[in-house]
């Protein structure tokens, strides 16, 4: 009798790219509460040491390469993974990252407290729906954030790619998956070093996997 050969993977499965989604070391301003946004802040030495420790546990997940994006706090995270796994240098993606937030990047958020609480208080919550002046607006920002992503995906089928990345880029990220919508306020925060693995589909969005 012949054998009955296995079932064909599920449809979702067939040339997809998996994603390693994960936030960058700890910079100084993380620690002391300034709004970063795309003010270009360097890890400190706990971030680095975040990146050669991620470099470390991620080793044996078969990454065919590192993207970022090109902020330095996510760019050094990537090229310290990259180098220690052999790598080429990382590729950077525009749409990678972090939210623009306008005239208040670069405010402490103590000070932030005084000068604008309401918009304090919707920052402290990671509400995606808050306005800011001179910034980007969530449309437009979950807009670039899921092209980025589509890009890599399209990029590399059926391979494994590490992303680099910012947190309020890792909520985007969340609604997505979760099927939320972009104005949906998160229970949680990614901490520095933190990950979410997904899968591409055919449909060109993504669902949320795991490392095996």
């Amino acid at each position: 009798m012949n054998a009955i050969p296995p079932p064909p993977p599920p449809a979702h499965t067939t040339g997809a790219t998996k994603l390693c989604v994960t936030r960058h070391g700890e910079t100084d301003w993380n620690i002391t509460g300034i709004l970063q946004g795309w003010i270009d802040v360097p890890l400190n030495d706990t971030g680095r040491a975040q990146a050669r420790e991620l470099a470390e546990s991620l080793a044996d997940c078969g990454f065919a390469l590192v993207c970022t994006s090109p902020l330095r706090r996510s760019a050094e995270t990537a090229e310290i993974i990259a180098a220690a796994w052999g790598l080429p240098p990382p590729t950077a993606y525009e749409g990678l990252k972090e939210r623009h937030f306008g005239h208040i990047q670069g405010m402490p958020k103590s000070e932030l407290l005084v000068t604008h609480p309401g918009l304090h208080q919707e920052i402290v919550r990671r509400n995606p729906a808050c306005l800011f002046e001179d910034g980007e607006s969530i449309g437009h920002f979950a807009d670039r954030v899921r092209d980025a992503l589509l890009a890599i995906a399209q990029e590399n089928a059926g391979r494994r790619v590490l992303v680099i990345t910012h947190g309020w880029v890792m909520d985007a990220i969340t609604r997505h998956i979760r099927r939320l919508p972009r104005t949906a306020v998160l229970d949680m925060k990614r901490k520095n070093g933190e990950s979410v693995w997904l899968l591409s589909t055919p449909d060109e969005t993504f669902i949320e996997s795991d490392a095996t």
